[in-house]
């Protein structure tokens, strides 16, 4: 229970990652909010989560990319579960492996709205809430931003802008009491994982394991340890960091 009596948004959390995040911060306490663009799946999570839980979480459909979506969200959240706590900006989109000139506009143009504008959005919308008791904004970054390969050019410089914005916003919040990180997750098991790759063949998966240290992909409840943790007490004098959760392969 160590995020007893917060109450936290997650973006994203339909499915992946985000999703591992909502039910590892409603088994340690927390009411959620679901936010995501995918109704069907953000309701099932929600009513699965309701059921270990009665009354920890509610799903509504959002565009973390539109302004409007953003604030409704939020709102919500406050009506539905009398404050907010922590903000954890996951939802994010990328382009097909390939090279960066055949990247469309309007890839390159959703890959900013989705990975970067959002935390713009959401930081404008929750800040005034979470100064009310000192919170916590969690952006979900990526080791391509610190460790970026060709293929994913716009994708790994939209994560190293989160990286960046992560840690001004950190400074900029102190005052504020609120605490401001990121993790670096490592490619997963998640919905995007072919998108990664390219071709997700054996022997591309084997490519890419071989550059991981330990050796394996990371998984939802990977990422949802460190969550919790970033956005637990016990990280109370924690703020600007960039975690890295990748099993080796920033090294």
């Amino acid at each position: 229970m160590r995020l007893e009596g917060k109450v936290a948004i997650v973006t994203g959390a339909a499915s992946g990652f985000g999703k591992g995040i909502a039910e590892r911060f409603v088994r340690e306490g927390a009411s959620v909010l679901i936010a995501d663009l995918s109704a069907e799946a953000g309701e099932a999570v929600a009513a699965a989560l309701n059921e270990e839980r009665p009354g920890a979480a509610r799903f509504v459909r959002t565009d973390v990319s539109r302004d409007a979506d953003t604030a409704v969200a939020i709102a919500t959240a406050v009506e539905a579960f009398g404050g907010l706590d922590v903000v954890v900006n996951n939802a994010g989109y990328t382009h097909r492996n390939k090279p960066m000139a055949e990247v469309t506009e309007d890839e390159f143009d959703r890959i900013f709205a989705v990975n970067v504008k959002a935390i713009f959005l959401s930081v404008r919308h929750a800040a005034p809430y979470l100064e009310a008791k000192g919170g916590s904004i969690l952006n979900i970054a990526s080791t391509a931003g610190l460790r970026p390969r060709p293929g994913l050019t716009w994708y790994n410089a939209s994560k190293g802008a989160v990286i960046t914005a992560t840690k001004s916003m950190a400074v900029e919040l102190a005052p504020k009491k609120i605490r401001v990180n990121c993790l670096c997750p490592v490619l997963g098991q998640t919905g995007l994982t072919s998108t990664f790759l390219g071709d997700d063949t054996p022997e591309r998966r084997a490519q890419f394991l071989a550059t991981i240290p330990l050796g394996r992909m990371s998984t939802p409840e990977d990422i949802a340890n460190a969550a919790l943790y970033l956005s637990s007490d016990e990280a109370a004098f924690v703020t600007g960091v960039a975690l890295e959760v990748d099993g080796g392969r920033c090294i």
